[in-house]
């Protein structure tokens, strides 16, 4: 049976998360991303800020690297792999789970949701910030069914099986911390070219990662480098106005 939106019952109830993590609840005008950046330098890695809305599941999580801000912002591709993975483990099957650069979770062609990332201001690229913000928002419901030719689709639109914000946080906090462990066993080029994988292509356009996490796309025409730093400063998929995924 799909859902029609978060009931209250299920924001009641508190994730449980992995060891080493702690979580922060907001009421339903909190702000998850933002708080956590305020938060970030005196709570401390693995401190998840989540904010109780019924249309959207909302949330952040603070990380500490240990590698200088150029390489330390390739957690984005580790944290929005461990967001698709979070989703799929609760999606019908046979659907498209894809990424559209840098930032948007795109679900059987509809946008679903996406990610942002925060560093401190006064951080040099050659330095290692004392702290990164991941936020993450997924799309429950769009009160309406999805047509062709709509940007926006939610999850209750989509036939999912019953699954809740709770769910999927505690999914994602799983899923996060396994890209860890690959990160430390294989590199972050490992988890840049997994990231890479779910992207939504261009036929004829092979695609890599810069060691800073740019985008290089090659065609017959050339090659184009497009910076991660300038797109994650646009976050083309979030409708200011709303607060949530653009429809």
């Amino acid at each position: 049976m799909a859902v029609s939106a978060q009931r209250p019952d299920d924001l009641r109830r508190e994730p449980v998360l992995p060891p080493g993590f702690s979580l922060v609840a907001l009421r339903e005008s909190g702000d998850a991303f933002a708080h956590a950046c305020s938060i970030a330098s005196e709570a401390g890695a693995a401190t998840l800020v989540w904010t109780r809305r019924f249309d959207i599941i909302e949330f952040a999580v603070v990380l500490e690297p240990d590698n200088p801000l150029r390489e330390a912002r390739l957690a984005h591709y580790l944290a929005m792999n461990a967001l698709a993975d979070a989703l799929a483990v609760h999606s019908p099957p046979e659907r498209p789970i894809l990424f559209r650069w840098p930032d948007a979770l795109i679900y059987d062609l509809g946008l679903i949701g996406g990610g942002r990332l925060a560093w401190p201001q006064v951080c040099g690229e050659d330095e290692v910030p004392d702290w990164i913000v991941f936020g993450a928002m997924l799309r429950a419901t769009t009160m309406t069914p999805f047509s062709p030719g709509d940007v926006g689709v939610g999850m209750a639109e989509e036939g999912f099986e019953e699954v809740d914000a709770v769910d999927l946080i505690e999914a994602f906090a799983r899923h996060l911390m396994l890209g860890v462990t690959r990160w430390q066993s294989d590199g972050a080029r490992a988890t840049a070219l997994r990231w890479l994988d779910r992207l939504d292509k261009i036929p004829g356009t092979r695609h890599g990662i810069e060691p800073n996490g740019d985008l290089v796309a090659t065609t017959q025409a050339g090659t184009q480098r497009r910076s991660l730093v300038e797109a994650l400063g646009r976050t083309d998929w979030l409708d200011r106005e709303s607060g949530g995924p653009k429809l």
